[in-house]
């Protein structure tokens, strides 16, 4: 796949890209201003490529899988735990519009540079990605309607659980399984788990 356009065409056709918001999203953040000048030639590709910190940009079809179980809405307050690039976090900056809020965060000092460097690429007023501190998380601006992890944990990370609004929704990979996870009102919480992927792991102090 050699453009944006052919990218989002092979999702939609794997049936992985189905909601319109989410299509757009795509069409209006191009994967190719959140990768790494050496892998450029890659951007369009089905496929994770390299950061640097050994850490990746998620594959495409990976990250709608995500944003299709999460289902951003406009004016929703996300964190985007593991920002890396700064990709998702555009995408959900764009998803919930001017009147929502993103929190990008990220552990390792060179994403957050790169990360921030590439958002500055676009007219974000509704997203910001910090430094990732001793705590999973920003807990100081939660609780958050949704919750998007792109790395790895052994289990749920219940850091991240209370920080997650009542009735929110938080996706996150579970070993080698994209969790979806929402938050009851009696505080238990309704799992539905999708099999077969691979993530980097969760890197916590």
């Amino acid at each position: 796949m050699n453009s944006l356009e052919s990218l989002i065409a092979h999702l939609k056709q794997t049936r992985v890209l189905r909601t319109e918001s989410i299509i757009n999203a795509f069409k209006e953040i191009d994967r190719k201003d959140f990768v790494k000048e050496e892998f450029l030639s890659f951007a369009y590709e089905d496929s994770p490529l390299p950061i640097g910190g050994e850490q990746t940009i998620s594959q495409p079809f990976t990250i709608a899988f995500i944003l299709e179980l999460l289902k951003p809405q406009k004016g929703e307050h996300v964190l985007d735990v593991g920002s890396g690039s700064g990709y998702t976090t555009a995408l959900l900056s764009h998803l919930v519009g001017n009147a929502g809020k993103i929190v990008g965060v990220e552990i390792i000092p060179e994403l957050v540079t790169l990360g921030r460097n590439n958002l500055s690429k676009y007219n974000f007023t509704n997203a910001e990605i910090k430094q990732a501190g001793d705590t999973l998380g920003i807990p100081e601006e939660a609780p958050y309607d949704k919750i998007l992890v792109s790395a790895s944990a052994g289990k749920i990370p219940k850091a991240l659980i209370d920080q997650l609004k009542i009735g929110g929704v938080m996706v996150a990979p579970i070993g080698n399984d994209i969790w979806k996870i929402e938050k009851e009102a009696s505080g238990n919480l309704e799992i539905e788990k999708h099999h077969g992927f691979a993530f980097v792991p969760l890197i916590e102090r």
